[in-house]
């Protein structure tokens, strides 16, 4: 085989790597993180202290609200500081990507694959992934119960990309009820409105929304600032919450455990911070959260407790609203009730943006059916929006708006799916920093009980919330779980069986004993073929995991008839020969084309590639007129595979490989590809058969229904090429029969 290329392939051999930026480009980014990453965090000093002493409780003691203010900030202090963005954001993936899903490919990254192997068509390819019980290393044993743990957390992530909006927005809208309380009816209402419009607006990209939402939360937190620093003066002796053993004093003191449930209501966010690590890049998130954020929440809390301690049962019912300096209804609390409202808007997109992050992993990682992504930055690749997840997630959110429109009672189930992300997280890291930093079990197993007792904290206090609205998050939580670990499964067991059904082209077609003749006219689009030049054969019986072949197994079927035409085989799975597809093809229609192009699309780390620089093509010397290709499209690209371009690429290759070639089959070759046929495979799955003993008829049962009636299903909803194959001349879908 020619491995000439008309292209250094090697320029796209990278993959995504993270957003590098400095000096007033970082800046820039670090204030648009403002718009996307805080806001969710930055508006819980609207409902955080009801949380911890609602209305109906009673009014706390001056040592109680200190203590209670203590534990805010040392709860900041410790998670979104200390673990989330000095220690967390030191472990993304080589992407750039964040989130407990990006912990685990960390620790199992996906092969890279090699485009210049992929257009090798006279080889097999060798999996390496499945090794013998024997040889299974404690990692390798973990592989399964780690992605399931990393898949539970991801979907309760997307989980609370739902509650967010929702208790977000009723809590800044239910505002308007204290300065005018004959709108209280319709606070449900006016917040359904506010989130309809929230969501219609994400299709224009993140990086306009941040840009756009930027300026309102910097706005918020400026607001925030200036009413703390202004309530503190009321009763400075709150500073003293900064010593720690305040917040242990209070739990000492009360025996309460239920009060960490409401402070957990201050952290809410925190791992959209990580999660959003592919929107951004660490530097910007460090430097907008050290430098603006984390003291101004700071501040805010401070200056609610200073009020609350001064005013008590006053402000007790609506502590933040009432705590804004001024009278009710006064200009300053309209500016606040308005830039509450932003704020809150803006914070569902933490979230949002958050779930559109974790579904392209999930994607990229054939863990997730793969849904249509748009991608809206011309320079980061992380910057997506996803249509399907955009209006499911609106949808999810209006019904829970609908049906808990008491705000007590979404705020019940709000905190539960933050804490038990932030349980695994701090599992997977304590793991990266054994398997992928290489350090000492020591220091993992010391991260593990320091942050996992404080997890585990915040965990028992919110687990007790499930009975009173935290089911909701949960119910969730495990429904995509089920739905990716299907989808996991079911996708690995057709993967294999087309990595083991591919073969090398040389001993499926081969030269028959005459020399082939094809004659073409000049100028003229009728040709002249030899009937039959080609010999189609089949592979009786290979050892495809030794990928030794039986020379007795091969059989002469039939011959094969040289067609003008050229047919594309798109390759939707990565691997050396040719696809399976091709085989099914050629049985069904025991004719040869006379070009045929098997395609591998690589999507560059790049928004855009130049239209010279999108092929490498590799021509096949042992059968004529086949070719392998690479496919380089920029992630800001339009999918559009021109033909006429491919064609000249590929006799640039044939001129190159063979520099006395006459020009009668350069025009040969064009001809053909006047007509062109794209394929696609398609695999009817089956389930096989599996002996477990006893239990063989049930597990065929269970099996045959996860196969045959569900995955089956969804694969044809949910096609392998949604996200690159808009339109082709002609397509033709090549059914093949997968017994997996």
């Amino acid at each position: 085989m020619s491995t000439l290329t008309t292209i250094d392939s090697r320029t796209f051999r990278h993959t995504r790597t993270a957003v590098r930026v400095s000096g007033l480009q970082l800046l820039a980014l670090s204030f648009q993180t403002l718009g996307i990453i805080y806001s969710d965090i930055g508006t819980s000093p609207l409902y955080v202290l009801n949380g911890i002493w609602p209305a109906s409780g009673g009014m706390p003691s001056e040592e109680d609200i200190i203590g209670g203010i203590s534990a805010i900030i040392w709860a900041l202090t410790l998670l979104p500081l200390l673990k989330y963005i000095i220690i967390s954001l030191c472990f993304g993936t080589k992407e750039g990507e964040g989130g407990t899903f990006a912990l685990y490919l960390g620790i199992y990254p996906p092969r890279e694959v090699d485009f210049d192997d992929e257009r090798t068509l006279t080889g097999f390819s060798h999996d390496d992934t499945f090794l013998s019980s024997a040889s299974r290393t404690i990692k390798e044993k973990m592989r399964w119960p780690l992605l399931l743990w990393s898949l539970f957390a991801t979907a309760l992530t997307m989980s609370d990309g739902v509650l967010t909006p929702a208790v977000s927005v009723t809590s800044a809208v239910s505002g308007i009820a204290i300065a005018k309380p004959s709108v209280l009816k319709d606070i449900v209402g006016i917040s359904i409105i506010f989130l309809l419009a929230l969501f219609f607006v994400q299709q224009f990209g993140t990086s306009r929304l941040a840009f756009l939402f930027a300026p309102i939360s910097s706005i918020w937190f400026l607001l925030l600032m200036g009413t703390g620093i202004y309530n503190i003066t009321f009763y400075p002796a709150i500073f003293r919450a900064f010593d720690p053993s305040r917040a242990v004093l209070l739990f000492v003191r009360t025996k309460d455990y239920d009060l960490l449930a409401g402070v957990l209501l201050a952290i809410t966010g925190c791992e959209a911070v990580f999660a959003n690590l592919g929107q951004f890049n660490a530097p910007s998130i460090r430097l907008s959260f050290c430098g603006f954020v984390y003291p101004t929440l700071v501040l805010a809390y401070l200056g609610q407790g200073a009020r609350l301690i001064v005013d008590k049962e006053k402000i007790l019912p609506h502590i933040f609203y009432n705590s804004i300096p001024g009278p009710t209804g006064g200009a300053l609390y309209w500016i606040m009730f308005v830039f509450a409202v932003l704020a809150t808007l803006v914070a569902s997109q933490a979230l949002i943006t958050a779930a559109f992050s974790l579904v392209q992993q999930l994607i990229n990682s054939r863990c997730f059916p793969p849904l249509r992504m748009h991608f809206t930055s011309e320079t980061i690749q992380g910057q997506v929006y996803i249509p399907a997840v955009n209006w499911t997630l609106m949808i999810a959110t209006i019904v829970l708006v609908a049906a808990f429109s008491d705000l007590d009672r979404l705020t019940d189930a709000y905190g539960f799916a933050v804490a038990t992300v932030m349980i695994a997280t701090s599992l997977m890291l304590a793991l990266q920093m054994k398997y992928v930093k290489k350090w000492s079990v020591a220091v993992g197993l010391v991260f593990l009980l320091i942050f996992g007792f404080i997890d585990g904290l915040f965990w028992g206090a919110s687990v007790k919330k499930v009975p009173h609205g935290a089911w909701v998050p949960l119910m969730m939580g495990c429904i995509l779980t089920a739905i990716m670990v299907h989808w996991t499964w079911a996708r690995g067991l057709e993967d294999t069986f087309e990595g083991k059904k591919r073969m090398n082209l040389r001993y499926f077609i081969g030269q028959s004993s005459r020399t082939p003749s094809i004659n073409f006219s000049d100028g003229e689009d009728s040709i002249d073929v030899d009937p039959q030049p080609y010999c189609f054969m089949k592979l009786g019986g290979p050892d495809s995991e030794k990928h030794r072949i039986d020379s007795q197994s091969l059989q002469v079927e039939t011959e094969l008839q040289r067609i003008p035409t050229c047919a594309v085989f798109h390759k939707t799975t990565s691997g050396r020969g040719v696809p399976h597809s091709f085989v099914g093809f050629i049985r069904q229609w025991p004719a040869l084309p006379r070009v045929v192009i098997f395609l591998s699309v690589c999507l560059a780390p790049c928004p855009r590639v130049p239209p010279q620089e999108r092929y490498a093509v590799t021509k096949v010397r042992t059968v004529d007129g086949f070719y392998g290709v690479t496919y380089y499209v920029g992630f800001r690209d339009k999918f559009d595979v021109q033909i006429d371009n491919l064609i000249e690429k590929i006799c640039e290759v044939e001129i190159l490989t063979n520099p006395g070639l006459s020009r009668s089959v350069l025009d040969e070759i064009r001809s053909v590809s006047k007509t062109t046929t794209h394929l696609v495979p398609h695999h009817f799955v089956v389930s096989k058969r599996v002996d477990v003993g006893l239990l063989s008829p049930i597990v065929n049962y269970v099996r045959r229904v996860l196969i045959e009636s569900l995955y089956r299903r969804m694969a044809t909803m949910f096609p392998e090429t949604a996200n690159w194959l808009n339109a082709a001349d002609e397509i033709i879908h090549v059914g093949v029969h997968a017994v997996i």
